[in-house]
């Protein structure tokens, strides 16, 4: 089968199409290697991926109505679609608002587009977020919850794109699944996030500030078993219509135990700095998985305790620590 992955030079994308490579899958890679952090390290995932003979790789903007189109006339057997572009980050929403309509909003329109007019699409999953629940406090966030108070700009976006989706699948009858993602971190992971910035922090010997003394809370979710989620449900298209799904590790746990697991594998203390929580950060996460482990037996393998360790270990080849 043929599946189309966007933003396969990033952290989600590339392992997902790692692990469609590695079942046999022929997978076009679509990416546009924009330098929102440094592209050096979207080229290594890139390497890695050329080196299945099932990869073909375009680069190229989602937003891009021609490029698109050019590559979905190209490439007219794609299966499925996993749309995981995106310009990301929640607090980067602040400084260039305009790149998060641009890509997530327009990108996603140019996806729902190309997908509808491919005669034979099974199924296309897209990348929605955790950000979506916003000021929601009763946990855990299940799929049924209110998710009209969006807390960031990347949010309001993404839930955009969810009531775009609901809409095409309604019009054109168009199987989609949309993934509420919570915290994924992992080797191979965007260094513009928490746990990344804390790492190079402390090896570094330089402050790290934590929101409310630590005590915010996070769904951290390993990439491994976000990537079992991933392709569980692409396995698995809605007889009809769209559908959410959260994905994540089904446990709330405070940032500074985080930081303390991260001191432990690097074997250093980090200079903590306390600051209040910013106006786009949320106090808690926390995912209902139920409705994803029901369809595909989706059961998180692994916990904070074991997953950063596993970060720390590439990390450390990667900077040549």
């Amino acid at each position: 089968m043929t599946i189309l992955v966007t933003g396969a030079a990033g952290f989600i994308g590339f392992h997902v199409a790692e692990a469609l490579l590695a079942r046999g899958e022929r997978v076009i890679g679509l990416d546009n290697l924009n330098s929102y952090y440094d592209p050096r390290l979207k080229e290594a995932r890139l390497e890695r991926l050329r080196a299945s003979a099932g990869f073909n790789f375009a680069q190229g903007d989602v937003s891009d109505r021609g490029a698109m189109e050019a590559l979905t006339e190209a490439h007219a057997d794609i299966a499925a679609i996993v749309h995981l572009a995106a310009q990301a980050g929640v607090r980067h929403s602040l400084v260039d608002p305009y790149a998060y309509v641009t890509s997530n909003v327009m990108g996603h329109l140019v996806v729902l587009e190309a997908a509808r007019r491919l005669k034979g699409l099974r199924h296309l999953v897209y990348a929605s977020t955790s950000s979506v629940y916003g000021a929601n406090t009763e946990m855990p966030f299940r799929e049924t919850d209110r998710v009209d108070t969006p807390m960031s700009l990347y949010a309001a976006t993404k839930r955009a794109d969810e009531l775009m989706s609901y809409a095409y699948a309604h019009l054109f009858g168009l199987p989609q699944t949309g993934l509420r993602f919570f915290t994924v971190y992992g080797p191979w992971g965007r260094p513009d996030m928490a746990y990344y910035s804390f790492a190079r922090a402390i090896v570094a010997g330089e402050p790290i500030v934590l929101y409310d003394g630590g005590l915010l809370k996070r769904d951290f979710t390993y990439v491994d078993d976000i990537v079992a989620g991933v392709v569980g449900a692409l396995d698995r298209p809605p007889a009809e219509g769209t559908r959410l799904l959260n994905i994540g590790n089904h446990r709330g746990e405070e940032v500074r135990e985080l930081v303390r697991l991260l001191e432990d594998a690097l074997g250093r203390k980090a200079i903590v700095r306390s600051a209040p929580r910013p106006a786009v950060d949320v106090e808690e996460t926390f995912a209902s998985v139920d409705a994803i482990s029901a369809l595909t037996g989706f059961a998180p393998q692994t916990p904070l305790a074991l997953g950063i360790p596993r970060f720390v270990t590439w990390f450390r080849q990667w900077h040549g620590i």
